[in-house]
């Protein structure tokens, strides 16, 4: 798939991921899962089970994952700035280390906030498909967003910030209602992502028109999955003493 050049690469990309299930494979920061070897084991799972294709974060996690699988990679890096809202990708040095990683597709935030250095969402990608045929995909909340990002040049837009923004964060479960107008409005394939945690969610979105379909936590997060069943022991139960096995 990476040796594809020109268009003809960019359109066997995005027609990869059609009808599929994409694994985001990350963890936290200070996660003691958060290592190439762990992230790159977890992505090559994936791809034996039939996943289309894989969203890692961070060029040192890509690398890894690069020399494993030969699905796409859908590529981030996640900068916490102080003053900028805007995380995921946020400038073009940070999408260029992810291109160089080995990554297919650069999601990008394109929620419109501050971005580092000023650099608008548009700029990037102008400069990105000046140097390369690469693919761009959009993380949005909105259907506004979606609307700016296919017309800023964005090859595919996603759901994935759906709930995590100020307009958003009222609403919790995937963004269905935002799939449906995006699929209605849009001629870019569009992608649902932001918890996922079912098969009933995945058939849902692809009833709703979607190109593919991204889970993460769902699938990936151990500390997540721990922490909902910690919590499902009864009150009455928590606390007592464990009897250790010798």
């Amino acid at each position: 798939m990476r040796h594809l050049v020109g268009r003809k690469r960019t359109t066997e990309v995005i027609q990869a991921l059609k009808n599929g299930v994409i694994v985001s494979c990350q963890a936290p920061e200070d996660s003691p899962i958060n290592h190439p070897l762990v992230i790159s084991a977890m992505a090559l799972v994936a791809e034996q089970q039939g996943a289309v294709a894989v969203r890692i974060n961070g060029a040192r996690n890509i690398r890894a994952v690069r020399r494993r699988v030969k699905i796409p990679i859908i590529g981030i890096e996640k900068l916490r700035v102080p003053g900028c809202s805007v995380y995921i990708t946020p400038h073009l040095a940070s999408a260029r280390r992810v291109l160089r990683a080995g990554a297919d597709i650069i999601a990008m935030d394109f929620t419109g906030g501050q971005r580092p250095g000023g650099q608008s969402a548009g700029e990037i990608v102008q400069e990105l498909k000046q140097r390369s045929n690469v693919v761009v995909m959009a993380d949005v909340a909105t259907l506004e967003q979606g609307r700016k990002a296919q017309e800023l040049g964005a090859d595919l837009v996603a759901t994935t910030l759906f709930g995590y923004t100020e307009t958003t964060k009222q609403f919790c479960g995937p963004g269905f209602k935002l799939l449906r107008d995006l699929v209605r409005e849009l001629s870019v394939p569009i992608i649902l992502e932001g918890r996922v945690r079912s098969a009933v969610d995945v058939q849902k979105g692809f009833d709703l028109g979607a190109h593919a379909i991204v889970a993460g936590t769902a699938v990936t997060d151990i500390e997540w999955l721990v922490r909902r069943l910690v919590a499902a022991v009864p009150r009455r139960r928590r606390g007592m003493a464990r009897v250790e096995v010798e």
